[in-house]
């Protein structure tokens, strides 16, 4: 059976919303295993293990999560040239537009040269305050679905051997 990884860093709980969405819809999918993991808990050995990936950030400060970019700094170079091909999706939580966290997983996953399988998806809080940046977070119902949506396209695609 195939395993799809969904590794995430969360401070207000959206990312982690849209982790838990994206796992939902690939296990209601079936046919491969999933693991969700916190960016901190993921090593080296999670990853080569997996034949899948999404990888979910909040953007803090125009960029990823230092969590999640701590992920990269401890996996990068243990796995360059180990994980060529796999599939993966990123989704981002973001406060404004994302993009900037969203460039930064790109420009990881083609250095090991993952396949994307989905433009990121980014749910965007509008929290442009501090204490909106920093308050708890409910993600619409909608971003959710579509987290989910990704999750369950990403199993189909593995249990099929598509990806």
């Amino acid at each position: 059976m195939k395993t799809l990884l969904i590794a995430y860093a969360s401070f207000t709980g959206g990312t982690r919303q849209m982790a838990e969405a994206a796992a939902e819809g690939a296990r209601e999918e079936g046919g491969v295993a999933v693991r969700l993991l916190p960016a901190p808990q993921a090593t080296p050995e999670d990853l080569l293990a997996a034949d899948g990936f999404v990888f979910a950030t909040p953007e803090m400060l125009g960029s990823m999560a230092g969590l999640m970019k701590d992920l990269f700094d401890r996996c990068y170079y243990p796995l360059l040239e180990r994980l060529q091909g796999r599939p993966y999706a990123a989704l981002v939580c973001a406060g404004s537009d994302g993009q900037g966290a969203a460039r930064q997983l790109e420009r990881i996953a083609t250095g090991w040269r993952l396949k994307a399988v989905a433009p990121p998806f980014i749910a965007c809080v509008h929290a442009q305050t501090p204490d909106a940046i920093q308050a708890p977070k409910q993600l619409a119902s909608a971003d959710l679905d579509a987290c989910r949506e990704l999750g369950a396209a990403l199993a189909a695609g593995l249990a099929l051997g598509v990806f």
